[in-house]
């Protein structure tokens, strides 16, 4: 189970956005301090003397921003500032209490109705990805929006919610008005997710309409997510069964060929051909069947083979 475009596209509910219209790191960005410039509408004096290094990063402490939220006299120019500071603390906290560069880049192209999805969703599989293999590590994504999705699939609802039909519907709110119990320890936490069965969760999230999946994008049998700091792939195949469609074996193979980081010669070159496959995408009706899995879908999970191109079952030919 992972989270899906269609998840966090019905979770954030934005209906300014083109849905198929993807984030590309521009390859000839302008300096942080002239998007600031633009961004704020102050001096690029006052901006050049707020910017700090982060280790590899530049960035604005939240206190600077914070001060032109309070005293800017232009009201667009406030609402983008907190606007940009709810994007750099809140969604993709990377150095604490300050506002990372690459995040402006992404804001500077929102309002060309970019979707920032697949940019929340990239980010969020690079850090969990990074944290499960060392072991350790921070969780460098939306901890919120991570939070409402956990809940929609591991807490089980009698019913749901006929507001779901309505236009201006909003899961979020309607989840953060939902009361939780918050008496569970850590331990206690692990040792449930650790013995969780099929029937102990909740496969498709009760707030979830949509009839159609992306599924992938030119010939690909994945779709490339575009994050901020670097791309991976995705492959809405793996979880068909949170659709309520049948589970069966996808293609897996080249999968981790695709996570790198936007520094060397040639990531430019690379940004240029997965912004592209973005042009072609496919998406399939979703269906409904009876058994959720097919029987060799379960020995292929077992096995947790990630380079895995299915053989034709010439039985059944």
């Amino acid at each position: 189970m992972v989270h899906t475009v269609e998840e966090y596209a019905a979770l954030l509910h934005c209906p300014r956005i083109q849905v198929d219209k993807v984030y590309s790191r521009a390859t000839n960005v302008l300096t942080f301090t002239k998007k600031l410039t633009k961004i704020t509408g102050m001096s690029e004096q006052w901006v050049t003397a707020q910017i700090k290094q982060k280790g590899e990063n530049k960035c604005i402490p939240w206190k600077s921003l914070q001060d032109q939220i309070l005293a800017h006299p232009d009201t667009k120019k406030k609402v983008d500032v907190f606007a940009l500071s709810i994007y750099g603390l809140v969604i993709f906290p990377k150095a604490l209490g300050h506002i990372d560069e690459a995040v402006t880049d992404l804001f500077d192209q929102l309002d060309r109705r970019v979707t920032p999805v697949p940019v929340i969703l990239a980010e969020t599989f690079r850090s969990l990805s990074t944290c499960r293999r060392t072991g350790e590590g921070r969780f460098i994504g939306c901890a919120q929006l991570l939070l409402a999705w956990f809940h929609s699939h591991f807490w089980k609802v009698d019913k749901v919610s006929y507001r779901v039909f309505f236009e201006n519907y909003s899961s979020l709110k309607e989840l953060a008005a939902t009361p939780r119990r918050d008496d569970i320890t850590e331990e206690r936490w692990m040792a449930i997710l650790q013995n969780l069965q099929d029937e102990d969760v909740e496969w498709k999230a009760p707030w979830m309409m949509l009839d159609e999946i992306l599924y992938r994008c030119e010939d690909f049998d994945w779709v490339t997510l575009l994050g901020i700091w670097g791309p991976v792939r995705y492959t809405p195949l793996l979880v068909l069964r949170q659709y309520r469609s049948r589970q069966f074996i996808p293609t897996a193979q080249g999968l981790a060929q695709c996570e790198f980081s936007y520094k060397g010669n040639n990531y430019r070159r690379k940004i240029r051909e997965m912004s592209n496959t973005w042009k072609q995408i496919h998406r399939m009706k979703r269906f409904t069947v009876g058994a959720m899995t097919t029987p060799e879908y379960y020995e292929w999970w077992s096995k947790r083979t990630n380079d895995n191109i299915p053989k034709p079952n010439h039985e059944n030919s």
